[in-house]
């Protein structure tokens, strides 16, 4: 199905972008629709139970929005002043969600098991200050689909945290990573259930539960270095998507597909050559033909039969960190 959709696209500094027609026709979310001025959007995540319900992390907290983008207002939560980097919820439990913070301000997890009505702090050591950004940010939570109570954390620029009872106790995943800049992870059901943890210059994959680790070497497998983005098909949990580039922000960037759940990789051909990196890819269950794909610095690509081809987007952006669809 690739009927009409209201297309939401998370900016760095302009907001959410909103197209009520496919990408035909956009508009800026700003303060006439609730949302406050250049907002820097870095999440956006689709309520599985309200197809038009919208968390947005921003540079203020959380904002919600429940009528497809059309209009805003802030979730009061304790992340009300800091920035909310990341946001997920659990597969088996729609009520249930994790949200992370991070540059400039302080890096935290919390966690809501009633829809976002209440929140907690995780007791998850993150150091207060790393290489690089300064402050680590959460790019990653990541809820194992066959144990809901396992729970992994990438942390940009502060490893891999693991809890095996949902969230409750947390430890520092010492694997053979070469750096602590975790760039995304992913946890797919398969078979076999397989966790991938992306660095900023390599992918490992465990079917163990993290005790032990294998390199992908993607220097020599991947045409590029640079791996961001990364899902899991809803309806085939062998296949699997990564976006990646040459460099942060980069020339260029792939999005990469696998049928055998990491085994093997092939680059997808896209129309126009990305400006930069390719950063993130979306894939909703309520419709799995359609994919969306952004690159780092604005160009935003479509597919409506899962994956196989591709068409850009003629409205470019700011800096993308995030995309969604909801039905109309």
């Amino acid at each position: 199905m690739t009927d009409q959709k209201t297309l939401l696209v998370g900016t760095v500094g302009q907001g959410v972008m909103r197209s009520p027609d496919n990408g035909e026709n956009w508009q800026r979310a700003g303060l006439s629709s609730g949302l406050h001025s250049d907002a820097i959007i870095r999440a956006l995540l689709c309520d599985p139970l309200q197809p038009r319900r919208v968390l947005a992390g921003t540079d203020k907290g959380i904002c919600l929005t429940e009528d497809g983008g059309e209009t805003w207002s802030q979730l009061d939560s304790p992340m009300n002043e800091l920035i909310v980097w990341n946001l997920t919820v659990d597969p088996t439990d729609p009520q249930t969600l994790f949200a992370g913070t991070g540059t400039p301000g302080p890096c935290y997890v919390f966690k809501t098991t009633d829809g976002g009505k209440s929140w907690k702090k995780l007791p998850v050591e993150i150091a207060k200050e790393c290489m690089n950004v300064g402050v680590p940010r959460t790019t990653a939570i990541t809820v194992d689909p066959t144990n809901h109570n396992n729970v992994w954390i990438g942390l940009e620029v502060d490893g891999v945290r693991f809890s095996g009872d949902g969230g409750e106790s947390w430890k520092t995943v010492d694997g053979p990573f070469n750096n602590p800049d975790v760039h995304n992870i992913i946890v797919t059901a398969g078979p076999p259930k397989t966790v991938f943890v992306l660095i900023n210059n390599e992918i490992y994959s465990s079917t163990d539960d993290g005790a032990n680790w294998t390199s992908l070497n993607i220097k020599q497998n991947f045409p590029m270095s640079y791996p961001r983005g990364a899902r899991v098909h809803p309806d085939d949990p062998k296949t699997l998507f990564l976006t990646m580039g040459d460099a942060t922000p980069g020339r260029t960037g792939a999005i990469m597909r696998s049928g055998d759940t990491g085994k093997t990789w092939s680059s997808i051909p896209l129309p126009v050559e990305s400006n930069s990196a390719m950063w993130v890819l979306d894939i909703q269950p309520d419709d799995t033909d359609l994919l969306l794909a952004g690159s780092r610095y604005g160009y935003l690509y479509r597919s409506n039969d899962g994956g196989d081809s591709w068409s850009k987007l003629w409205r470019e952006f700011s800096e993308i960190s995030s995309v969604v669809w909801v039905p109309n």
